[in-house]
Parts: C-alpha cells; sequence; structure tokens
C-alpha cells in the first residue's frame, strides 16, 4: 500500500528481521533434514528425539530453559518457561517438529528431507508445517531482544512459555494428556499463540477463528475363514471388500454431502468467504472434477462435517490374485465443525456402519482420540493487538479472519486448562504450501513477516499497548 506509513517499531524490528534471515533458512534447513515422523515403523525413535534436541538446544540459546518431557505416547514435547517481569503477561508459543510421512516419494520434485529452493519457494517435508513455524518464533524471539543477551532480566519484556509437540501429527492427543496432568506451566499463560495454522493466501496475514474438531474410526469386516478362489466360490460366498465398499458409499450423497443419520451437514459460514476459483487452484482439481458439496466452498471447509476415507486395506492392483478376499478394512477421518459435540458424531458413524453392512458380514469398530472444535474470541485485546502487528509486518496489508478446516485437538484442551487466556492462531503456510501433500514448502517472506509480527506484538504487549 503506497499510503501505509510503518510506524518506528517496525522499522527498526524489520530490519533485524531481515539481518537474521539468512541464519533462520540455514536453520530451517538442518531441521528439515531430521526425518520426524513420530513412527517407530517409519522412522528410529532416536532419530525423531534429535529433532527435539535440536528444538531444544536452539530455545535454550534465546534464553528459554527447554527441556525434554516425555509424553504418554512416547514422544518427547520440548517445554520450557521464562518467567515473566514483575507485573508483566506471560506469552505461551506453540509449534510442533514432528511432520507428516511423506507418501510417495517418488511424486516429490527434490529429496523430501533436503530444504530445496524452486521459484523463490522452499520445498521439504515439514518446511511449512510446521518447522518453519519453529524458525519464525526463533527470528522473532531474536529480533525482540536484539543485541541484549538472552540470559539478561529484560531481553524480552514478557515471560514466556515454549511448548513445541513431538506427535501433532498422529492425533494422539498424546501432549493433551501430559496437559490435563500437568496444568501448572499452561495455567500461567496470559495468551497462547498456536503457531500451527497459516495465511489464506501468499502475502494476507491472517488469523485464524475456528477449527474443526477431529476423530479418527477404523471399520472392519470379516466373512469368510479364508480368503477363497474368485472362479470356483465367487458370486455366492460373502465378499467383505464388496460389502466395505458398499458401506463407505452410504457416507455421502451423489453431490459429496454428508448423509449418516445424526450428523447434521447443513451449517453455514459466517465469515470470510474462499472462491470457487480459487479454491480449484488451490486444491489442485483436474479440469471437469467437480467440487463436492451443495453448500458454499467455506461452508464445507469450516462450518460442516465431513468424513473422509484415509486408507482402504485391501489387496494392491499389482500381484492381486483371484480370490474373494476374507478381511477388509477401512480409515475414516470425521471432522467435526464449530458447535458440534465429536463424540456424538462418532458414535453416529459408528451406529451408521453397523447399520448399513450388508449379508451379514461381521462388523468391528474403533475409534480413535476425540478432537473438540474450538472458536476464537475475536474482541479480545491479544487478538487486536496481533491483528495490528501483523497489519505492520506485511506493509499495511489488512489481517483478515478466516477459518480452518483443520483440528489442532491441543486448542481447546489448553482453552480448558486456562480458560482466561486469549488464544490467537497464525502460521507461515500459505495456500501453495501443500501440507500434508507431497512436495510441501514455504515461502521464506511469509517465515520472514509473521517472524515480524510475532515480534511487534510481543514488543507491544510488553510495552502494555
Amino acid at each position: 500500500m503506497t499510503d501505509y506509513q510503518a510506524p518506528a517499531d517496525r522499522v527498526e524490528i524489520g530490519a533485524r528481521i531481515e539481518a537474521l534471515m539468512p541464519r533462520a533458512l540455514d536453520e530451517l534447513a538442518e531441521l528439515v533434514a531430521i526425518p520426524s515422523i513420530a513412527d517407530d515403523r517409519i522412522v528410529d525413535p532416536a532419530v525423531h528425539r534429535g529433532a527435539a534436541e535440536w528444538v531444544r538446544e536452539a530455545f535454550r540459546a534465546e534464553g528459554i530453559p527447554a527441556e525434554l518431557e516425555l509424553t504418554p505416547d512416547g514422544t518427547y514435547a520440548v517445554i520450557g518457561h521464562r518467567p515473566a517481569p514483575t507485573g508483566a503477561p506471560t506469552v505461551l508459543l506453540y509449534c510442533h517438529y514432528d511432520v507428516q510421512p511423506i507418501l510417495d516419494e517418488h511424486e516429490w520434485l527434490s529429496p523430501p528431507f533436503e530444504l530445496t529452493e524452486r521459484d523463490g519457494r522452499l520445498y521439504g517435508r515439514g518446511s511449512a508445517d510446521c518447522k518453519g513455524n519453529v524458525l519464525a518464533h526463533l527470528t522473532a524471539l531474536r529480533a525482540l531482544r536484539g543485541d541484549t543477551a538472552a540470559d539478561a532480566d529484560d531481553a524480552y519484556g514478557v515471560g514466556l512459555i515454549l511448548v513445541a509437540e513431538g506427535s501433532e501429527e498422529q492425533g494422539r492427543a498424546s501432549l493433551d494428556r501430559y496437559a490435563l496432568a500437568n496444568p501448572e506451566i499452561f495455567e500461567k499463560a496470559d495468551v497462547i499463540l498456536i503457531q500451527d495454522s497459516g495465511n489464506a493466501a501468499f502475502g494476507l496475514p491472517t488469523l485464524s477463528v475456528s477449527l474443526r474438531g477431529a476423530v479418527d474410526v477404523i471399520v472392519r469386516i470379516e466373512a469368510l475363514e479364508a480368503s477363497v478362489h474368485s472362479g470356483q466360490f465367487g458370486g455366492a460366498a460373502t465378499d467383505p471388500l464388496a460389502a466395505l465398499v458398499s458401506m463407505l458409499a452410504t457416507l455421502r450423497d451423489k453431490h459429496g454431502n454428508t448423509t449418516v443419520p445424526g450428523i447434521r451437514a447443513d451449517q453455514v459460514w459466517q465469515g470470510l468467504p474462499y472462491g470457487e476459483a480459487e479454491y480449484r487452484t488451490d486444491a489442485g482439481l483436474l479440469e471437469g472434477s467437480q467440487r463436492l458439496g451443495s453448500g458454499t466452498v467455506a461452508d464445507h471447509l469450516y462450518a460442516r462435517p465431513v468424513i473422509t476415507i484415509l486408507g482402504i486395506d485391501a489387496p494392491p492392483v499389482v500381484g492381486a490374485v483371484a480370490a474373494v478376499q476374507a478381511k477388509a478394512a477401512a480409515k475414516l477421518n470425521l471432522r467435526v465443525p464449530p458447535g458440534e459435540d465429536p463424540a456424538q458424531m462418532r458414535d453416529a458413524l459408528i451406529a451408521h456402519l453397523h447399520a448399513v453392512a450388508p449379508w451379514g458380514v461381521k462388523v468391528e469398530t474403533e475409534a480413535g482420540e476425540l478432537g473438540y472444535p474450538f472458536m476464537s474470541d475475536t474482541s479480545s485485546p491479544a487478538f487486536k493487538l496481533l491483528e495490528q502487528a501483523l497489519t505492520d509486518a506485511y506493509d499495511g496489508v489488512q489481517t483478515v479472519s478466516a477459518g480452518m478446516g483443520g483440528s489442532i485437538p491441543l486448542t481447546t484442551t489448553l482453552a480448558g486448562i486456562n480458560p482466561t487466556a486469549d488464544i490467537v492462531l497464525l502460521g507461515v503456510p500459505d495456500a501453495e504450501s501443500r501440507i500434508h501433500s507431497t512436495n510441501e514448502s514455504v515461502h521464506p517472506e511469509e517465515i520472514r513477516r509473521i517472524a515480524l509480527g510475532e515480534a511487534l506484538f510481543l514488543r507491544r504487549l510488553a510495552a502494555g499497548e
């Protein structure tokens, strides 16, 4: 914006951030190089712990006495607390250092654990979700203290709590259980910055104001003692795989709307819209493919439930034999919009799966941890202060509030532990980041701007603005 006049603190801290960016990107490459997938079937737990140790040492160097805390699923959260100066507020900085599996390595245009620049973006697993946010936190702290020693009493002006989760992508709610068992550290926060969402578009500062909850359900089908020859027995033998396919087909109508009795699916989103053409581009829809659902894009992403088939246990096409399978299974992911009860929706889905199972097949279901939806208080002073800080960081581009279709279960856990804290969500990904997919990327400008916005927010909060 040509008429934007940057305030003095934005000029000062902005220059510091600019000087710190080469270091931030070098360290992002170091962290991305650690394949921190929290699944010991994929990655040695010692390798995963190495990422936790990297995060711990990096924040210790910034004056936060962080430690590795073992959480119930066997992974480590990095947690540290730097007490506030007398009368000053305390801010909890959240991020996670674990990453999603890489999916098909052959679909990556560069090695997934080697940070690679192409056309101005940096590609690598975790570059955006969420290791770019780890570096944004570190860069903000370094810029905030400037030349002041990290251990000096006046380095930051606010109290700081670091929470870097180690298994967020696995959806096991392990840190949630740790937090509920150890609430004292989380109760100290006046403001909680959940840095695990992102901008609605590149260069558009965005605060996420809603999260869907989530719960995974595994359904297993059996009908035969063992697989049998499809020529000798097929046509009369009960077919578990065909039964599973017919059951999964009942989860949506012909338009793609969710159709499970007991699960409401007609909610309307009242916030920032998501354009049809923009969505098709962002999602990579092929020409001719139809966008699902009868409401708007935003209705379906932010306000309505969806049941996604995450995986099916069945023989792969390559190597398949002429046999009726004895069993089959599917993993379903149910996203729960704000205002709805995930336990009630989980129970409705399970009841539906049993009700629609054909041919007398044996059905077993297994449900994962419940993740609850969340809505921000957009009228809080912290929300308004961060909103303006981001606008300044983006040179006058007005910060917008948007929904987020994803889930961060810890958010609602922290809200329950500390109901008086202001909780705000932001992050470095944008619509081009392809988080959870192949060729994940982050734009370094987003790391710079988010770090700058965070540093401005912390300084202004310390000053009582």
